[in-house]
């Protein structure tokens, strides 16, 4: 089998993001965003789904992070549909809740080819840290979904510190993620009744 590795570079009038992942790594991340909550959760994400990511972005993240986080999720799911390819053998589901503290979530994912979010979560808070708007965490998702070909169920089952909740979910997705993409059936065979992926 061959490495599942990806790069994508994505530059636009607002963000430069630089990003490569291997999926069979073993945890190291590397992130510097300009975003220091992003590179938290990218650093969760990483270790926790034992991806090696490295990811660089630079932009206009001091006037705002949206464009960072968005820009940042979508060069995550473009690396991913690269990396994964035509996803022969992969176990394809994967679910996990993962808690830290008071928070709980479950994330529930299939990587389908058809690109779909449910993003059931309430942030108990507005506003993350200095200037982490607690709305970006639905943002990065949708972004990493839309252009990875995903179906993924996002819930936040309870909560009542926003840092809690976003970490909660970026761990429980992170082992989702483990779990999906392991391989662990033919690999000669997409695991699909249409025999497609896409």
């Amino acid at each position: 089998m061959s490495e599942r590795i990806a790069s994508v570079s994505r530059t636009t009038g607002e963000t430069d993001v630089n990003l490569e992942l291997s999926i069979d790594g073993t945890g190291v991340v590397r992130a510097e965003t300009g975003v220091l909550f992003l590179d938290h959760m990218l650093d969760a994400l990483g270790r926790h789904a034992r991806w090696d990511l490295s990811v660089t972005a630079r932009g206009d993240a001091a006037m705002d992070p949206h464009h960072t986080v968005e820009d940042t999720g979508i060069a995550l799911g473009q690396a991913l549909k690269e990396a994964l390819g035509d996803r022969r053998g992969i176990d394809r589901y994967g679910f996990a809740y993962a808690p830290l503290d008071e928070a709980l979530a479950r994330v529930v994912l299939d990587i389908s080819g058809r690109p779909f979010l449910h993003f059931e979560a309430a942030m108990p808070e507005a506003v993350i840290g200095a200037d982490f708007a607690a709305s970006l965490v639905e943002e990065f998702w949708r972004s990493v979904a839309m252009n990875a070909g995903l179906t993924m169920h996002i819930d936040l089952i309870r909560a009542r510190n926003s840092h809690h909740a976003a970490e909660a979910i970026f761990k429980a997705a992170a082992v989702a993620f483990r779990m999906a993409v392991r391989v662990g059936g033919d690999t000669a065979t997409v695991p699909s009744t249409k025999g497609v992926l896409a």
